[in-house]
């Protein structure tokens, strides 16, 4: 197993300008800097994307680049450290040995220890170590800088896709205004066809001609603003606290081993060199360079600080918006105008749910239910999945409600909008159903209904907090451009 030590030699490698060079050679790269010059929106976009992305390697480059050969030689070397002098001459050749043919510090281990073991130089075992030590250190950093390498080379190949994705959707959104349509870049992660993009238009060229639709979605999308419970607050108010935290500076427990010029906490080791006038040289030159080998040290010290502290009484809060569960209808007597309100509707919440940071899925029923994740990773693919389903078959609205019902029950779906869109010529629901809706309307999640018939049941309808219609006449369907 790896000691502390060694992953606090991998995290210190991490922590050089490895990374930072990387993020600023991406940045450099011509086609994104022409994108970003010409799109502050965009620009903001691929900004946060490299910050993740740094985030994320930063974590792989301290642990899983180290292979299980190098994690063993590294125990090699903890345990020579640890050797006295008499063991570590007894057990040269067989940690020489152990090294043969898993590491290229081999050959130099071998003639060093043929030449001077037979010696018993005292300081043998010091100079040793620290050239073995130097060994490790490059092959920890040669290897992070294989692993960053590949890592940005799958950066900017995704990068790259997102831009061509990004240009294709701009023309889609009405005036190219990100955030009353969503983050187009949040949603570019897959290719396009010209086909794709004539599909979206037509839907934002349906929601422009509908829109009635659009101002159902957006007053349905505020709806989660309007409650009133602190444990929702994303940003409560802001109070003075005493509180304990980690401090460096309290030696309370030793939790690592460093490189520092802090004498006091110096590892005994690192102080052979002093015992040796030929080797005295290198101690200062490590101590001048602040790279002695010194115990990191850590306690909890209590101060005084601002901490966030949920206050009920505050109202001007950010709260914490659930997710939207889209039920569709896709039964036969969905087809045609129905059907283009359904999709767009569910369009019109997906860019309301990605521009407020929400998730968003869609069901589709019949006699079954197909889900689609339309702010996910695949979120536009899915998206154009559904926007091309085409609808048919009966209605079967329990199943979904059931399975519905059942997710909103959950610890993701709080404070969560489920949205039903239907013509709601179906039987009356269960009673089980209706008792389950009921708490969890009691726990601020919300049922919505958007009838697109004038022959909904009225007692399928009743068990929704909010039901909208929505059926325009034949002559005023006539009138709108598809």
């Amino acid at each position: 197993m790896i000691s502390p030590e060694s992953l606090q030699l991998g995290m210190m490698l991490a922590e050089t300008g490895m990374l930072e060079h990387a993020v600023t050679e991406v940045m450099a790269k011509p086609q994104l800097l022409v994108m970003t010059e010409a799109s502050p929106n965009a620009k903001a976009s691929v900004k946060r994307h490299v910050r993740k992305w740094r985030h994320s390697v930063k974590r792989r480059l301290s642990n899983d680049c180290i292979t299980e050969e190098l994690k063993q030689e590294i125990q090699a070397y903890q345990d020579a450290v640890a050797m006295s002098q008499q063991a570590f001459r007894d057990n040269a050749k067989s940690l020489m040995k152990s090294l043969e043919g898993k590491s290229s510090f081999y050959l130099k281990a071998r003639r060093m220890i043929e030449k001077n073991i037979a010696q018993e130089t005292p300081m043998f075992q010091a100079y040793f170590c620290n050239k073995w030590y130097q060994h490790l250190a490059g092959a920890i950093q040669a290897a992070q800088e294989k692993e960053l390498e590949a890592h940005k080379e799958k950066l900017l190949k995704e990068l790259y896709q997102r831009m061509e994705t990004y240009r294709e959707l701009e023309d889609v959104q009405e005036h190219g205004d990100a955030e009353k349509t969503g983050r187009l870049w949040d949603l570019a992660s897959s290719k396009v066809t010209q086909s794709d993009v004539a599909l979206l238009k037509r839907f934002v060229a349906f929601l422009k001609d509908n829109q009635d639709l659009q101002d159902i979605a957006e007053t349905l999308g505020r709806m989660a603003n309007d409650v009133d419970d602190p444990s929702l607050q994303r940003s409560p108010a802001e109070e003075l606290q005493m509180v304990e935290e980690p401090a460096d500076n309290v030696a309370d427990d030793i939790v690592g081993i460093h490189q520092s010029d802090h004498l006091e906490k110096l590892v005994p080791n690192e102080a052979i060199y002093l015992a040796e006038p030929a080797l005295e040289i290198l101690f200062y030159k490590h101590f001048a360079d602040k790279r002695l080998l010194t115990y990191r040290m850590q306690g909890m010290q209590r101060s005084l600080r601002k901490v966030k502290a949920f206050k009920p009484e505050s109202k001007q809060v950010d709260i914490e918006k659930g997710p939207f569960l889209i039920c569709v209808d896709a039964s036969g007597s969905m087809s045609g105008f129905p059907e283009q309100c359904a999709k767009a509707m569910a369009y019109a919440l997906m860019q309301i749910a990605v521009k407020e940071d929400r998730d968003c899925s869609v069901m589709i029923f019949s006699t079954d239910h197909i889900g689609y994740e339309l702010t996910g990773e695949d979120g536009l693919k899915e998206a154009l999945n559904f926007l091309s389903y085409s609808f048919h078959g009966g209605t079967d609205l329990e199943p979904v409600l059931t399975h519905s019902v059942d997710l909103m029950g959950t610890d993701k779906y709080r404070n969560a909008d489920l949205v039903v869109i239907s013509d709601f010529i179906a039987p009356e629901q269960p009673d089980e159903v209706k008792q389950k809706v009921d708490e969890l309307k009691a726990q601020h999640n919300r049922f919505h209904a958007i009838n697109l018939s004038k022959y909904g049941n009225p007692a399928v309808m009743s068990m929704f907090d909010h039901v909208w219609d929505y059926h325009p006449s034949l002559m005023g369907r006539l009138l709108k451009r598809f």
